[in-house]
């Protein structure tokens, strides 16, 4: 079997991440009520381990990704690249020249995404993309799950997106695509997605509607989604900010959606900026859900990878 790498939603496609979100339902039921270090009753990941690099800060990324390879029954290695010889010069090729000889799987956290397809290209283990610049398909998998347990079927869903452009819609555009639901970006000028996601979801019969009117947007959606207005290196904050304004998810926003929609930000919140108070507390606030469901996400991500799934 050829090397299963994670780098976008349509390396699996849409048959897998049902897949995938099944097993992350299954999974996380059979652990009601366990410490949370406690391997799963198969552990079908003993004896492997994954190494994890990071160029890009992280927190849900980081804990997710370790605390499920150790409910899968196997280990994991946190390198930051500064602490590597990657932060010296070492090529990417290199690295996963090595890396494939120690370990059974990599993850990597950086900018852009040409160092993930580069480190794809000579590992012979499986390479999944934990975030860059263009996407951040990990996250998308969690988002989905949070979305199917709380009764909402993904074939037919209106998502409404707010803010910028960037890579997060990216993996959302592409998984509309793959999972068959429609959505309506409400950004300002000069701040669209990429025509390449825009196009896929299209062309794989999503409707997709870039507006810049946030109301036209949210109304009668089922699913409101935000991110940080300014991710992290970009220059030109305060410009940004100020063009992001008028798309704030607050209450007035929220009640142009349907009574029943959920709203979901993959964290971590500028509260007060892309998103209000009363709106994050809420009892519409799926984020909690969303954050812990990066855990039962990657475990599924990371079995099918391996061959498990």
């Amino acid at each position: 079997m050829s090397v299963r790498h994670f780098l976008d939603l349509s390396d699996a496609g849409s048959d897998a991440i049902t897949r995938m979100i099944d097993e992350a339902k299954s999974r996380k039921s059979d652990r009601t009520g366990w410490a949370k270090g406690r391997p799963d009753a198969d552990a079908p990941l003993a004896g492997h381990t994954l190494a994890m690099i990071f160029e890009k800060n992280s927190t849900r990324t980081r804990v997710s990704f370790d605390m499920a390879m150790r409910q899968l029954g196997g280990t994991s290695l946190i390198m930051e690249a500064g602490s590597m010889q990657l932060g010296r010069g070492e090529s990417i090729a290199d690295t996963a020249r090595v890396l494939s000889r120690m370990v059974d799987a990599i993850m990597i956290r950086t900018d852009d995404h040409a160092k993930v397809e580069e480190m794809a290209r000579h590992a012979t283990v499986p390479v999944i993309n934990g975030l860059t610049d263009r996407s951040h398909p990990c996250q998308i998998v969690a988002d989905l799950l949070t979305i199917v347990e709380h009764g909402k079927p993904l074939k037919g869903l209106e998502l409404a997106w707010f803010g910028d452009g960037n890579n997060v819609l990216h993996s959302i555009l592409e998984a509309a695509g793959l999972m068959r639901f429609n959505v309506r970006c409400a950004v300002p000028d000069g701040f669209a997605p990429s025509a390449e996601f825009l196009a896929f979801a299209r062309e794989k019969g999503a409707r997709i509607d870039v507006v810049t009117d946030a109301r036209v947007a949210a109304r009668d959606a089922d699913i409101l989604v935000t991110d940080t207005w300014v991710s992290m290196g970009q220059a030109m904050a305060d410009e940004k900010i100020a063009a992001m304004q008028p798309y704030q998810v607050n209450a007035e926003l929220m009640g142009c959606a349907k009574t029943d929609a959920g709203f979901l930000h993959c964290l971590p919140a500028h509260v007060g900026d892309e998103v209000t108070q009363d709106v994050f507390e809420s009892e519409r606030s799926w984020v909690w859900d969303e954050a812990e469901n990066r855990l039962h996400a990657q475990k599924s991500i990371l079995l099918w990878a391996l061959g498990r799934l």
